[in-house]
Parts: C-alpha cells; structure tokens; sequence
C-alpha cells in the first residue's frame, strides 16, 4: 500500500508544526515547504522531508507540489502590523492563488486551506459566530483580515470554477506548545506571566488548544465536504476570564483594572508611529483595539457535527502554553517557575 504524501506550507510555524506532527502520527509521509532561513526548531528531529521555498516564488511551488497527494496550505504572513502591507497581500492573497493552482496542476487528491475565524462576520448582540454569519471585505478591519478575506474568496472560486478536491477550515485563537514568535495572543500569557498585564480591555476570544486545532485538519481531510469550510475552535472567555484563568494556574491573584478602549486607542497610535521609526512590531495597534470592541466569539457546532471535532477545556490550552513558554525561557524566573518547582 503507497503511504499519502501531503505537503504542509508552514510547518515550522505554530499551527503548521502541530498539523505536520499529527498527518505523521496518522501515517501520511511528510513534506514541509519553508522558507530559506527560516526559524525550524519545531521541525527538530520529525521525520520530515524539507522543501525550501517562498509563496512569492511559483517555480519553488512547483517543486514542492511534485510527487505530493495531499497539500495542507497553513502558511499565511500573521501580523496585526507590517510596515509594507503589500508584502501581506503578495504572500496571503497571491501566494494562496498561485499555490493551489500548482496543486490543481499537480493532480492533488485533497487540500486543506487554512483560513481563520477572522473572515467571519460578526453577530450585533455578541453572540457565537458561525459558518453563515454574513461578512464583506468592507467589514474587515485590517490588512491581515482583509487579506484573509480575499484569499478566502479566491480559493472559494477556485474550487467551484475547477471543482477542487478542497476544504476549507477557519481555526480560532490557538493556545498551547511551540508558539515559537509567540503569536499575539501567546504574548498575552507571557506578559501575565511575567506580571505586565495589570489592566484588561472588555473584550473576549474563543480559545482553543493548537493540537486540537492540527487534528481538526486531519478530520477535515478525511471527512470534510468540497467547498464547505468548518470553524476549528474551542471555548468562548471573556479576556478578564483568560487573564484571571492564567493566575489561578500560577498561583496568584492579581487584581487588575478595566480600561475603556477609546483610552487605549491613543496609546496604540502612538506604539505604531514609534514603530514606523524603530521598525519592531508595536504592542498594541489601533486595528488590534478596535477588534477588541467585539467580543469574538465563535462556534463550531458543525465542525463537532459533520467531522467528529472535539476541544479540550480552555484551562488545559493555557497550562500547555505556560508550560512551553517556561520551559523555553520566555518568561524568565517568573513566580510560575518557582510555583512549578
């Protein structure tokens, strides 16, 4: 019996490295597209074949697509700020284009596209998002949202133009291990950890566990129809509810203090003029907080439904996640630490 061979874009990325780490547990054979340069320490010593290569590149996509059955395109520029936005909608927007047509050319049986909740709608009364909660390009706030939004887009008429074997899956916030950047929201668990969030904004996320969120790419490439896409989340909490969640993990009770974002906007404003300057990504951005107005909540009551997902609770993503950063010195000889010993 020939093994599947799927190729995964981003693989040494948080999400990538957990959806290549699970098509291996399930037998597929492994090739991770990467680029040249690129951080790999989540690829250590997994029985992976490397393909380097850039979404801006389709020669090097080409290659990669080649002698492979399956794509899992997870890769995507995830940054609530660029100096260049244009860079963004190259890799996020044309790069997805020019990817799934070498894979469409290369005869692939399956692919999985990676989307995220942030193409979604939102609901006026705050209530869960789901699949057909209704979104526009003019809604979304942001150019990695927009970029998103667009590359969804494509991919949908893609798929119904040339009637492509693919599905889309759209994760929510991803909490846990090898969260290597940390993404924006691991960057929350590490300030808390390291007693830098003494304030919360009223807002909230759905959170869910990173492995929970690669294996629901494997139930959407066994059970996931062609054309549909499928919200891969987890648990709705308030960030107050994250924040409080942390520190009762670690020990400690903190109290903090609630801050109006129209205070917070400012700050945010001045953070990106400073960054244009010293060119390292702000704190906070003026699109991040005006996200947070909305509670961005989701469910994913079709994902459980129509392809056997299950979440773990919110609590166990975030001890994970602490764990890792701890063991990873991101948080240096915090309370957490001694707590653990």
């Amino acid at each position: 019996m020939n093994m599947m061979k799927s190729l995964v874009t981003g693989a040494n990325g948080f999400i990538g490295s957990a959806v290549a780490r699970c098509l291996l547990d399930a037998g597929h054979e492994v090739r991770c597209l990467v680029r040249p340069g690129s951080d790999r320490r989540n690829l250590y010593k997994l029985p992976v074949e490397i393909s380097e290569g850039d979404l801006r590149s389709p020669q090097s996509l080409k290659r990669a697509v080649t002698g492979c059955d399956n794509l899992f395109h997870v890769a995507a520029d995830y940054r609530l700020w660029v100096p260049n936005p244009e860079t963004m909608y190259d890799i996020n927007v044309r790069g997805t284009h020019a990817l799934i047509l070498a894979a469409a050319e290369a005869g692939m049986k399956r692919m999985i596209y990676t989307s995220s909740v942030a193409t979604l709608g939102a609901n006026q009364d705050g209530s869960p998002v789901n699949e057909e909660t209704p979104s526009s390009l003019g809604s979304m706030t942001g150019h990695y949202k927009r970029s998103k939004f667009m590359a969804e887009q494509i991919v949908r008429q893609m798929t119904d133009e040339h009637k492509l074997p693919l599905v889309i899956v759209n994760p929510s916030t991803p909490i846990g291990p090898r969260d290597i950047k940390p993404t924006p929201t691991g960057r929350i668990v590490v300030d808390t950890l390291r007693g830098r969030m003494p304030a919360y904004i009223n807002t909230g996320l759905n959170v869910a566990h990173a492995d929970d969120i690669a294996h629901g790419h494997l139930l959407a490439y066994t059970h996931g129809k062609a054309g549909e896409r499928y919200i891969l989340g987890g648990e709705n909490m308030t960030l107050l509810q994250i924040l409080q969640t942390i520190d009762e993990i670690s020990g400690k009770r903190i109290k903090r203090f609630h801050l109006p974002v129209k205070l917070v906007l400012p700050a945010a404003w001045l953070m990106e003029k400073m960054a244009m300057v010293t060119n390292v990504e702000p704190r906070a951005t003026v699109d991040s907080v005006r996200m947070a107005k909305k509670k961005m909540f989701y469910s994913c009551d079709k994902a459980v439904r129509d392809l056997g997902y299950q979440y773990r609770p919110a609590v166990e993503a975030l001890e994970d996640a602490m764990t890792w950063f701890q063991d990873n010195g991101y948080c240096g000889e915090s309370s957490w630490a001694r707590y653990r010993k």
